[in-house]
Protein backbone atom coordinates (compact mmCIF):
# COMPACT_ATOMS: atom_id res chain seq x y z
CA UNK A 1 0.00 0.00 0.00
CA UNK A 2 3.00 2.32 0.28
CA UNK A 3 2.28 3.45 -3.27
CA UNK A 4 -0.23 5.88 -1.69
CA UNK A 5 2.52 7.49 0.44
CA UNK A 6 5.26 9.29 -1.51
CA UNK A 7 7.01 11.25 1.24
CA UNK A 8 9.68 9.78 3.50
CA UNK A 9 8.60 11.67 6.62
CA UNK A 10 5.22 9.93 6.46
CA UNK A 11 6.56 6.42 5.90
CA UNK A 12 8.91 6.94 8.84
CA UNK A 13 5.89 7.43 11.08
CA UNK A 14 3.93 4.37 9.95
CA UNK A 15 2.48 2.37 12.83
CA UNK A 16 -0.56 0.37 13.90
CA UNK A 17 -3.87 1.95 14.90
CA UNK A 18 -3.28 0.71 18.45
CA UNK A 19 0.08 2.48 18.62
CA UNK A 20 -1.40 5.67 17.17
CA UNK A 21 -4.24 5.66 19.68
CA UNK A 22 -1.68 5.83 22.51
CA UNK A 23 -1.12 9.50 21.67
CA UNK A 24 -4.66 10.30 22.85
CA UNK A 25 -5.04 10.86 26.58
CA UNK A 26 -8.08 11.34 28.84
CA UNK A 27 -9.58 14.81 28.75
CA UNK A 28 -8.16 15.71 25.34
CA UNK A 29 -10.11 17.41 22.58
CA UNK A 30 -9.77 15.30 19.44
CA UNK A 31 -10.89 16.60 16.03
CA UNK A 32 -11.61 13.94 13.42
CA UNK A 33 -12.43 13.92 9.74
CA UNK A 34 -15.82 12.76 8.50
CA UNK A 35 -19.00 14.23 7.10
CA UNK A 36 -22.28 12.28 6.74
CA UNK A 37 -20.63 8.89 6.88
CA UNK A 38 -17.84 9.67 4.41
CA UNK A 39 -14.12 10.23 4.87
CA UNK A 40 -13.98 9.41 8.59
CA UNK A 41 -11.01 7.56 10.15
CA UNK A 42 -11.71 3.83 10.07
CA UNK A 43 -9.12 2.30 12.43
CA UNK A 44 -7.84 4.61 15.16
CA UNK A 45 -11.25 5.31 16.78
CA UNK A 46 -11.84 1.58 17.27
CA UNK A 47 -8.39 1.10 18.77
CA UNK A 48 -9.00 4.10 21.02
CA UNK A 49 -12.36 2.70 22.16
CA UNK A 50 -10.67 -0.58 23.10
CA UNK A 51 -8.15 1.33 25.22
CA UNK A 52 -10.96 3.25 26.89
CA UNK A 53 -12.77 0.04 27.78
CA UNK A 54 -9.63 -1.41 29.33
CA UNK A 55 -9.13 1.74 31.40
CA UNK A 56 -12.76 1.75 32.51
CA UNK A 57 -12.50 -1.92 33.50
CA UNK A 58 -9.53 -0.96 35.66
CA UNK A 59 -11.61 1.70 37.39
CA UNK A 60 -10.03 4.65 35.55
CA UNK A 61 -11.91 7.35 33.69
CA UNK A 62 -11.09 7.87 30.01
CA UNK A 63 -13.24 10.33 28.08
CA UNK A 64 -12.48 12.86 25.38
CA UNK A 65 -14.22 15.67 23.51
CA UNK A 66 -14.86 14.85 19.85
CA UNK A 67 -15.24 17.35 17.01
CA UNK A 68 -15.92 16.40 13.38
CA UNK A 69 -17.39 17.89 10.23
CA UNK A 70 -20.81 16.28 10.68
CA UNK A 71 -22.04 12.73 11.38
CA UNK A 72 -19.68 9.81 10.90
CA UNK A 73 -20.37 6.06 11.25
CA UNK A 74 -20.44 3.17 13.76
CA UNK A 75 -16.66 2.75 13.44
CA UNK A 76 -16.24 6.20 15.01
CA UNK A 77 -19.32 7.52 16.80
CA UNK A 78 -20.72 4.07 17.57
CA UNK A 79 -17.62 2.51 19.12
CA UNK A 80 -16.72 5.59 21.17
CA UNK A 81 -20.30 5.89 22.44
CA UNK A 82 -20.42 2.21 23.43
CA UNK A 83 -17.10 2.63 25.22
CA UNK A 84 -18.59 5.58 27.13
CA UNK A 85 -15.59 7.52 25.88
CA UNK A 86 -17.03 10.95 25.06
CA UNK A 87 -17.60 13.90 27.35
CA UNK A 88 -18.76 16.13 24.50
CA UNK A 89 -19.66 15.67 20.85
CA UNK A 90 -20.23 18.33 18.17
CA UNK A 91 -21.54 19.50 15.70
CA UNK A 92 -23.88 16.81 14.23
CA UNK A 93 -24.52 13.10 14.66
CA UNK A 94 -26.73 10.26 13.45
CA UNK A 95 -25.48 7.15 15.24
CA UNK A 96 -28.25 5.36 17.24
CA UNK A 97 -25.99 4.44 20.17
CA UNK A 98 -24.65 7.97 20.40
CA UNK A 99 -28.15 9.40 20.17
CA UNK A 100 -29.35 7.16 22.99
CA UNK A 101 -26.57 8.24 25.32
CA UNK A 102 -27.15 11.92 24.56
CA UNK A 103 -30.89 11.64 25.21
CA UNK A 104 -30.28 9.63 28.37
CA UNK A 105 -28.22 12.55 29.65
CA UNK A 106 -24.98 10.56 29.85
CA UNK A 107 -22.94 12.93 27.66
CA UNK A 108 -23.04 16.47 26.32
CA UNK A 109 -23.87 17.38 22.75
CA UNK A 110 -23.62 20.73 20.99
CA UNK A 111 -25.81 21.13 17.91
CA UNK A 112 -24.26 23.86 15.74
CA UNK A 113 -24.77 25.43 12.33
CA UNK A 114 -22.14 23.71 10.19
CA UNK A 115 -20.86 27.01 8.80
CA UNK A 116 -19.98 28.09 12.34
CA UNK A 117 -17.79 25.20 13.43
CA UNK A 118 -14.46 26.16 11.84
CA UNK A 119 -14.68 29.83 12.75
CA UNK A 120 -15.80 29.09 16.32
CA UNK A 121 -12.81 26.77 16.66
CA UNK A 122 -10.53 29.56 15.47
CA UNK A 123 -12.22 31.99 17.86
CA UNK A 124 -11.20 29.63 20.68
CA UNK A 125 -14.75 28.79 21.74
CA UNK A 126 -13.92 25.06 22.00
CA UNK A 127 -10.51 25.42 23.62
CA UNK A 128 -7.32 23.83 22.39
CA UNK A 129 -7.41 20.98 19.87
CA UNK A 130 -4.93 18.41 21.11
CA UNK A 131 -5.05 15.81 18.33
CA UNK A 132 -6.46 15.66 14.81
CA UNK A 133 -7.21 12.32 13.10
CA UNK A 134 -7.75 12.80 9.38
CA UNK A 135 -8.37 10.28 6.60
CA UNK A 136 -6.74 10.95 3.23
CA UNK A 137 -6.46 9.22 -0.14
CA UNK A 138 -2.69 9.59 -0.20
CA UNK A 139 0.38 11.76 0.33
CA UNK A 140 2.23 13.45 -2.55
CA UNK A 141 6.00 13.56 -2.98
CA UNK A 142 5.88 17.16 -1.72
CA UNK A 143 4.16 16.10 1.50
CA UNK A 144 0.71 17.42 0.59
CA UNK A 145 -2.40 15.48 1.57
CA UNK A 146 -4.87 14.23 -1.05
CA UNK A 147 -8.31 14.70 0.55
CA UNK A 148 -10.70 11.79 0.87
CA UNK A 149 -14.44 11.46 0.18
CA UNK A 150 -15.22 14.36 2.49
CA UNK A 151 -13.43 17.61 3.27
CA UNK A 152 -15.55 18.99 6.10
CA UNK A 153 -13.41 20.81 8.68
CA UNK A 154 -10.20 18.89 7.91
CA UNK A 155 -8.25 21.97 6.86
CA UNK A 156 -9.02 23.63 10.19
CA UNK A 157 -8.22 20.52 12.24
CA UNK A 158 -4.84 20.12 10.52
CA UNK A 159 -3.97 23.76 11.13
CA UNK A 160 -5.10 23.95 14.76
CA UNK A 161 -4.16 20.57 16.29
CA UNK A 162 -1.00 20.14 18.34
CA UNK A 163 -0.54 16.57 17.07
CA UNK A 164 -1.80 14.91 13.90
CA UNK A 165 -2.60 11.28 13.06
CA UNK A 166 -3.11 10.49 9.37
CA UNK A 167 -5.07 7.49 8.09
CA UNK A 168 -4.26 6.65 4.46
CA UNK A 169 -7.18 4.61 3.10
CA UNK A 170 -6.55 2.55 -0.03
CA UNK A 171 -10.30 1.86 -0.41
CA UNK A 172 -10.87 5.47 -1.40
CA UNK A 173 -10.44 5.94 -5.15
CA UNK A 174 -7.09 7.43 -6.10
CA UNK A 175 -8.92 9.04 -9.01
CA UNK A 176 -10.45 11.53 -6.56
CA UNK A 177 -7.18 13.42 -6.71
CA UNK A 178 -7.94 16.79 -8.26
CA UNK A 179 -11.63 16.85 -7.28
CA UNK A 180 -11.02 19.09 -4.27
CA UNK A 181 -10.74 22.85 -3.86
CA UNK A 182 -9.14 23.77 -0.54
CA UNK A 183 -9.29 27.50 0.15
CA UNK A 184 -6.72 29.07 2.48
CA UNK A 185 -7.86 32.69 2.21
CA UNK A 186 -10.07 32.89 5.30
CA UNK A 187 -8.97 35.12 8.17
CA UNK A 188 -10.27 36.21 11.54
CA UNK A 189 -12.09 39.52 12.06
CA UNK A 190 -11.26 42.32 11.44
CA UNK A 191 -8.97 41.07 8.68
CA UNK A 192 -11.49 39.16 6.58
CA UNK A 193 -11.62 39.73 2.83
CA UNK A 194 -14.33 38.88 0.28
CA UNK A 195 -14.26 35.30 -1.00
CA UNK A 196 -14.00 35.41 -4.79
CA UNK A 197 -16.49 32.67 -5.61
CA UNK A 198 -19.23 33.78 -7.99
CA UNK A 199 -20.26 30.57 -9.77
CA UNK A 200 -20.65 26.96 -8.66
CA UNK A 201 -17.71 25.94 -10.88
CA UNK A 202 -15.18 28.44 -9.53
CA UNK A 203 -11.90 27.11 -8.18
CA UNK A 204 -10.54 29.47 -5.54
CA UNK A 205 -8.06 27.22 -3.72
CA UNK A 206 -5.75 24.27 -4.24
CA UNK A 207 -6.18 20.54 -4.85
CA UNK A 208 -4.36 19.41 -1.71
CA UNK A 209 -4.37 20.06 2.03
CA UNK A 210 -1.29 21.55 3.66
CA UNK A 211 0.14 19.92 6.76
CA UNK A 212 3.04 20.67 9.08
CA UNK A 213 5.09 17.47 8.96
CA UNK A 214 6.56 18.24 12.37
CA UNK A 215 3.10 17.83 13.96
CA UNK A 216 2.51 14.35 12.52
CA UNK A 217 2.97 11.70 15.18
CA UNK A 218 1.47 8.70 13.41
CA UNK A 219 0.47 7.43 9.97
CA UNK A 220 -1.88 4.45 9.78
CA UNK A 221 -2.69 2.50 6.64
CA UNK A 222 -6.30 1.36 6.27
CA UNK A 223 -8.33 -0.47 3.65
CA UNK A 224 -12.00 0.00 4.54
CA UNK A 225 -14.98 1.52 2.74
CA UNK A 226 -17.18 4.36 3.90
CA UNK A 227 -20.21 2.87 5.61
CA UNK A 228 -23.50 4.44 4.60
CA UNK A 229 -26.98 3.02 5.00
CA UNK A 230 -28.84 2.34 1.75
CA UNK A 231 -31.72 4.67 0.99
CA UNK A 232 -35.22 3.26 1.16
CA UNK A 233 -37.11 3.03 -2.14
CA UNK A 234 -39.06 6.13 -3.04
CA UNK A 235 -42.58 5.73 -1.65
CA UNK A 236 -45.87 7.31 -2.66
CA UNK A 237 -45.67 10.01 0.02
CA UNK A 238 -42.22 11.13 -1.08
CA UNK A 239 -43.30 11.16 -4.72
CA UNK A 240 -46.27 13.39 -3.90
CA UNK A 241 -44.02 15.81 -2.03
CA UNK A 242 -41.64 15.86 -5.01
CA UNK A 243 -44.53 16.46 -7.41
CA UNK A 244 -45.77 19.44 -5.37
CA UNK A 245 -42.29 20.95 -5.47
CA UNK A 246 -41.93 20.43 -9.22
CA UNK A 247 -45.31 22.05 -9.86
CA UNK A 248 -44.19 25.01 -7.76
CA UNK A 249 -40.89 25.35 -9.61
CA UNK A 250 -42.72 25.27 -12.95
CA UNK A 251 -45.00 28.06 -11.74
CA UNK A 252 -41.98 30.13 -10.66
CA UNK A 253 -40.51 29.74 -14.14
CA UNK A 254 -43.77 30.83 -15.77
CA UNK A 255 -43.90 33.83 -13.42
CA UNK A 256 -40.39 34.86 -14.50
CA UNK A 257 -38.88 34.47 -11.03
CA UNK A 258 -36.72 31.53 -12.10
CA UNK A 259 -35.15 30.50 -15.38
CA UNK A 260 -35.39 26.99 -16.79
CA UNK A 261 -32.00 26.28 -15.21
CA UNK A 262 -33.39 27.36 -11.83
CA UNK A 263 -30.68 28.45 -9.35
CA UNK A 264 -28.05 26.34 -7.55
CA UNK A 265 -29.75 23.57 -5.58
CA UNK A 266 -29.03 22.58 -2.01
CA UNK A 267 -30.50 19.31 -0.87
CA UNK A 268 -30.53 17.78 2.59
CA UNK A 269 -29.87 14.09 3.18
CA UNK A 270 -32.60 11.47 3.12
CA UNK A 271 -35.25 9.62 1.18
CA UNK A 272 -37.45 12.66 0.52
CA UNK A 273 -34.45 14.56 -0.82
CA UNK A 274 -33.62 11.67 -3.15
CA UNK A 275 -37.25 11.56 -4.33
CA UNK A 276 -37.13 15.29 -5.10
CA UNK A 277 -33.92 14.87 -7.05
CA UNK A 278 -35.44 11.99 -9.03
CA UNK A 279 -38.43 14.21 -9.76
CA UNK A 280 -36.18 16.84 -11.33
CA UNK A 281 -35.03 14.28 -13.86
CA UNK A 282 -38.63 13.32 -14.64
CA UNK A 283 -39.47 17.00 -15.02
CA UNK A 284 -37.15 17.34 -17.99
CA UNK A 285 -34.74 19.84 -16.45
CA UNK A 286 -31.24 20.02 -17.95
CA UNK A 287 -28.08 21.94 -17.19
CA UNK A 288 -28.85 22.56 -13.52
CA UNK A 289 -26.21 23.22 -10.87
CA UNK A 290 -25.90 22.35 -7.18
CA UNK A 291 -24.14 24.23 -4.41
CA UNK A 292 -24.75 21.96 -1.48
CA UNK A 293 -23.22 19.93 1.34
CA UNK A 294 -23.42 16.35 0.10
CA UNK A 295 -23.57 14.40 -3.15
CA UNK A 296 -26.19 11.66 -2.67
CA UNK A 297 -27.13 8.77 -4.93
CA UNK A 298 -29.94 10.82 -6.45
CA UNK A 299 -27.64 13.69 -7.33
CA UNK A 300 -25.10 11.30 -8.81
CA UNK A 301 -27.80 10.00 -11.13
CA UNK A 302 -28.73 13.54 -12.18
CA UNK A 303 -25.10 14.32 -12.97
CA UNK A 304 -24.88 11.15 -15.03
CA UNK A 305 -27.96 11.93 -17.14
CA UNK A 306 -27.16 15.63 -17.58
CA UNK A 307 -29.93 17.01 -15.39
CA UNK A 308 -27.23 18.53 -13.19
CA UNK A 309 -24.30 19.98 -15.10
CA UNK A 310 -22.01 20.70 -12.14
CA UNK A 311 -22.15 20.17 -8.37
CA UNK A 312 -20.14 21.70 -5.54
CA UNK A 313 -20.26 20.10 -2.08
CA UNK A 314 -18.11 19.20 0.90
CA UNK A 315 -18.75 15.46 0.97
CA UNK A 316 -20.21 12.42 -0.67
CA UNK A 317 -23.07 10.59 1.03
CA UNK A 318 -23.44 7.51 -1.13
CA UNK A 319 -24.87 4.05 -0.54
CA UNK A 320 -22.67 1.07 -1.42
CA UNK A 321 -24.37 1.02 -4.82
CA UNK A 322 -23.65 4.70 -5.24
CA UNK A 323 -19.98 4.18 -4.39
CA UNK A 324 -19.78 1.43 -7.01
CA UNK A 325 -21.37 3.73 -9.59
CA UNK A 326 -18.96 6.54 -8.74
CA UNK A 327 -15.91 4.28 -9.01
CA UNK A 328 -17.10 2.84 -12.35
CA UNK A 329 -17.51 6.28 -13.91
CA UNK A 330 -15.09 8.35 -11.86
CA UNK A 331 -13.61 10.06 -14.91
CA UNK A 332 -17.07 11.39 -15.79
CA UNK A 333 -17.82 12.61 -12.28
CA UNK A 334 -14.42 14.17 -11.58
CA UNK A 335 -15.12 16.74 -14.31
CA UNK A 336 -18.46 17.68 -12.79
CA UNK A 337 -17.96 17.56 -9.00
CA UNK A 338 -15.88 19.73 -6.69
CA UNK A 339 -15.46 19.14 -2.95
CA UNK A 340 -14.69 22.13 -0.69
CA UNK A 341 -14.19 22.79 3.02
CA UNK A 342 -17.54 23.13 4.79
CA UNK A 343 -16.75 26.70 5.85
CA UNK A 344 -16.98 27.46 2.10
CA UNK A 345 -19.72 25.00 1.06
CA UNK A 346 -21.93 26.40 3.84
CA UNK A 347 -20.72 30.00 3.80
CA UNK A 348 -23.77 32.28 4.31
CA UNK A 349 -22.48 35.09 2.10
CA UNK A 350 -21.73 32.76 -0.80
CA UNK A 351 -25.10 31.05 -0.45
CA UNK A 352 -26.83 34.42 -0.63
CA UNK A 353 -24.74 35.60 -3.58
CA UNK A 354 -25.42 32.45 -5.61
CA UNK A 355 -29.12 32.48 -4.68
CA UNK A 356 -29.37 28.84 -3.64
CA UNK A 357 -32.67 26.96 -3.51
CA UNK A 358 -32.62 25.26 -0.11
CA UNK A 359 -34.49 21.93 0.09
CA UNK A 360 -34.53 20.40 3.56
CA UNK A 361 -36.53 18.03 5.72
CA UNK A 362 -38.18 18.72 9.06
CA UNK A 363 -39.72 16.94 12.04
CA UNK A 364 -42.62 19.35 12.37
CA UNK A 365 -43.79 22.86 11.52
CA UNK A 366 -46.34 24.97 13.31
CA UNK A 367 -49.17 26.89 11.69
CA UNK A 368 -47.08 30.06 11.47
CA UNK A 369 -44.15 28.42 9.71
CA UNK A 370 -41.72 27.87 12.59
CA UNK A 371 -39.80 24.67 11.82
CA UNK A 372 -38.42 22.03 14.17
CA UNK A 373 -35.81 19.93 12.42
CA UNK A 374 -33.97 18.44 15.40
CA UNK A 375 -35.98 17.51 18.50
CA UNK A 376 -38.90 15.12 18.94
CA UNK A 377 -41.32 16.46 21.58
CA UNK A 378 -39.00 19.40 22.03
CA UNK A 379 -36.20 17.63 23.88
CA UNK A 380 -35.31 14.27 22.29
CA UNK A 381 -32.63 15.11 19.73
CA UNK A 382 -32.62 13.16 16.49
CA UNK A 383 -29.53 14.28 14.54
CA UNK A 384 -29.02 18.02 14.56
CA UNK A 385 -29.58 21.14 12.51
CA UNK A 386 -26.70 20.37 10.16
CA UNK A 387 -26.41 22.95 7.40
CA UNK A 388 -30.11 23.55 6.87
CA UNK A 389 -30.01 26.85 8.74
CA UNK A 390 -27.05 28.11 6.72
CA UNK A 391 -29.05 27.66 3.52
CA UNK A 392 -32.58 28.43 4.74
CA UNK A 393 -31.74 31.86 6.12
CA UNK A 394 -29.49 32.89 3.23
CA UNK A 395 -30.86 31.14 0.15
CA UNK A 396 -33.11 32.58 -2.52
CA UNK A 397 -35.80 30.08 -1.52
CA UNK A 398 -36.13 28.08 1.70
CA UNK A 399 -38.24 24.94 1.36
CA UNK A 400 -39.02 22.48 4.17
CA UNK A 401 -40.62 19.10 3.47
CA UNK A 402 -42.13 16.29 5.54
CA UNK A 403 -44.99 13.80 5.55
CA UNK A 404 -48.07 15.31 7.18
CA UNK A 405 -48.20 12.51 9.77
CA UNK A 406 -45.91 9.98 11.42
CA UNK A 407 -46.28 6.84 13.54
CA UNK A 408 -49.30 5.65 11.59
CA UNK A 409 -51.13 8.93 12.02
CA UNK A 410 -50.47 9.29 15.75
CA UNK A 411 -48.24 12.32 15.19
CA UNK A 412 -49.11 15.36 13.10
CA UNK A 413 -46.32 17.05 11.16
CA UNK A 414 -48.26 20.32 11.43
CA UNK A 415 -48.93 21.46 14.99
CA UNK A 416 -50.29 24.57 16.74
CA UNK A 417 -46.85 25.49 18.11
CA UNK A 418 -43.53 23.83 17.30
CA UNK A 419 -42.10 22.09 20.36
CA UNK A 420 -38.62 23.27 19.38
CA UNK A 421 -37.65 25.89 16.80
CA UNK A 422 -34.55 25.63 14.59
CA UNK A 423 -35.85 27.82 11.75
CA UNK A 424 -38.16 30.67 12.66
CA UNK A 425 -41.13 31.75 10.57
CA UNK A 426 -38.88 34.50 9.20
CA UNK A 427 -36.67 31.90 7.49
CA UNK A 428 -39.42 29.68 6.10
CA UNK A 429 -40.87 30.42 2.67
CA UNK A 430 -42.35 27.11 1.48
CA UNK A 431 -43.76 24.15 3.43
CA UNK A 432 -44.61 20.91 1.63
CA UNK A 433 -46.29 17.71 2.74
CA UNK A 434 -47.93 15.05 0.60
CA UNK A 435 -51.16 16.99 1.16
CA UNK A 436 -49.94 20.07 -0.67
CA UNK A 437 -47.69 23.13 -0.71
CA UNK A 438 -47.95 26.30 1.36
CA UNK A 439 -46.31 29.35 -0.21
CA UNK A 440 -45.84 31.69 2.75
CA UNK A 441 -44.05 34.52 0.96
CA UNK A 442 -45.61 37.91 1.35
CA UNK A 443 -48.13 36.89 3.99
CA UNK A 444 -48.74 37.97 7.59
CA UNK A 445 -48.77 35.43 10.43
CA UNK A 446 -52.54 34.88 10.42
CA UNK A 447 -52.57 34.57 6.63
CA UNK A 448 -49.71 32.07 6.83
CA UNK A 449 -51.57 30.01 9.41
CA UNK A 450 -54.62 29.60 7.22
CA UNK A 451 -52.49 28.69 4.19
CA UNK A 452 -50.61 26.03 6.18
CA UNK A 453 -53.78 24.52 7.64
CA UNK A 454 -55.54 24.42 4.27
CA UNK A 455 -52.64 23.05 2.24
CA UNK A 456 -50.30 21.00 4.43
CA UNK A 457 -52.25 19.49 7.31
CA UNK A 458 -53.56 15.94 7.15
CA UNK A 459 -57.37 15.82 6.81
CA UNK A 460 -57.67 14.08 10.17
CA UNK A 461 -55.85 16.91 11.93
CA UNK A 462 -57.08 19.84 9.83
CA UNK A 463 -60.31 20.44 11.81
CA UNK A 464 -58.36 20.35 15.07
CA UNK A 465 -55.89 22.94 13.78
CA UNK A 466 -58.68 25.11 12.43
CA UNK A 467 -60.52 24.99 15.75
CA UNK A 468 -57.36 25.96 17.63
CA UNK A 469 -56.61 28.83 15.25
CA UNK A 470 -60.19 30.17 15.28
CA UNK A 471 -60.34 30.20 19.06
CA UNK A 472 -56.85 31.71 19.31
CA UNK A 473 -57.89 34.55 17.00
CA UNK A 474 -60.75 35.34 19.42
CA UNK A 475 -59.17 34.63 22.79
CA UNK A 476 -55.44 35.27 22.43
CA UNK A 477 -53.81 38.04 24.47
CA UNK A 478 -52.46 39.49 21.19
CA UNK A 479 -54.02 39.17 17.77
CA UNK A 480 -50.87 39.47 15.62
CA UNK A 481 -49.71 35.85 16.12
CA UNK A 482 -52.62 34.33 18.04
CA UNK A 483 -51.88 31.52 20.45
CA UNK A 484 -53.63 29.85 23.34
CA UNK A 485 -50.64 29.37 25.61
CA UNK A 486 -52.37 26.79 27.76
CA UNK A 487 -53.06 24.61 24.71
CA UNK A 488 -50.18 25.43 22.37
CA UNK A 489 -48.14 22.35 23.29
CA UNK A 490 -51.01 20.18 24.48
CA UNK A 491 -50.78 17.94 21.41
CA UNK A 492 -47.20 17.01 22.32
CA UNK A 493 -48.15 16.42 25.94
CA UNK A 494 -51.07 14.23 24.88
CA UNK A 495 -48.75 12.13 22.73
CA UNK A 496 -46.28 11.79 25.60
CA UNK A 497 -49.03 10.54 27.90
CA UNK A 498 -51.12 8.43 25.50
CA UNK A 499 -48.95 7.75 22.45
CA UNK A 500 -51.30 9.68 20.15
CA UNK A 501 -51.75 13.40 19.43
CA UNK A 502 -55.41 12.82 18.71
CA UNK A 503 -57.82 13.08 21.64
CA UNK A 504 -59.54 9.91 22.74
CA UNK A 505 -63.05 9.48 21.35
Amino acid sequence: MHERIHHRAFTDRLMSAEQAAEFIKPGMTVAMSGFTGAGYPKSVPGALAAQMERQHAAGKDFKINVLTGASTAPELDGVLAKAEGMNLRLPYMSDPELRRRINDGNMEYMDIHLSHVAQHAWFGFYGKIDVAIVEVVGVTAEGDLIPSSSVGNNKTWLEMADKIIIEVNSQQSAAMEGMHDIYYGTALPPHRKPIDLTTVRDRIGQQYMDVDVNKIVAVVETDAPDRLSPFAPVDETSEKIADHLLTFLDSEIRAGRLSEKLLPLQSGVGNIANAVLAGLSRGGYKGLTAYTEVIQDGMLELIKDGTIEFASATSFSLSSEGIEEFNRNVDHYRKRILLRAQEISNHPEIIRRLGCIALNGMIEADIYGNVNSTNVLGSHVMNGIGGSGDFARNGYLSVFMSPSTAKGGKISGIVPMASHVDHTEHDTMILITEQGLADLRGHSPKQRAQIVIDNCAHPEYRPMLQDYFDRACKESYGKHTPHLLGEALSWHERFRQTGDMRPAN
